[in-house]
């Protein structure tokens, strides 16, 4: 597996006990469409909860958040509506955050959660 891979799953698996920390219940991880794919489906409370994960191992080319445009933002609006079909849910309450990590060679891991970002 390439480094970049193992990093992007290692913050994944971060992001979901971040998420757990905060209350929330998992729900799915990794779903594809020919869309694309979402990293986390999670539950909190009645509202369901699509979560982009981006992880680096340092902010020498800006932050992870940086890396979520406008236009990732659509398409992860558009995956989300994808999945509730696919899944026939109640998407009557949706959110779509943003978790950016940082996993340094040295030092703590940062872990930055934005909420409802779209």
């Amino acid at each position: 597996m390439a480094a970049k891979d193992e990093l992007g799953r290692r913050g994944e698996v971060l992001a979901v006990a971040h998420l757990e920390e905060e209350g929330l219940d998992g729900v799915g991880r990794n779903w594809r469409c020919r869309l694309g794919e979402i990293d986390v489906i999670a539950r909190d409370g009645g509202q369901l909860v699509f979560v982009e994960v981006k992880t680096r191992s340092s902010v020498a080319f800006g932050t992870p958040l940086d890396a979520i445009t406008l236009g990732k933002l659509a398409r992860l609006r558009r995956l989300a509506a994808a999945w509730c079909a696919e899944n026939r849910a109640n998407c009557d309450r949706i959110r779509i955050d943003a978790i950016g990590i940082v996993v340094p060679n040295w030092g703590p891991v940062q872990i930055d959660h934005l909420k409802n970002v779209s």
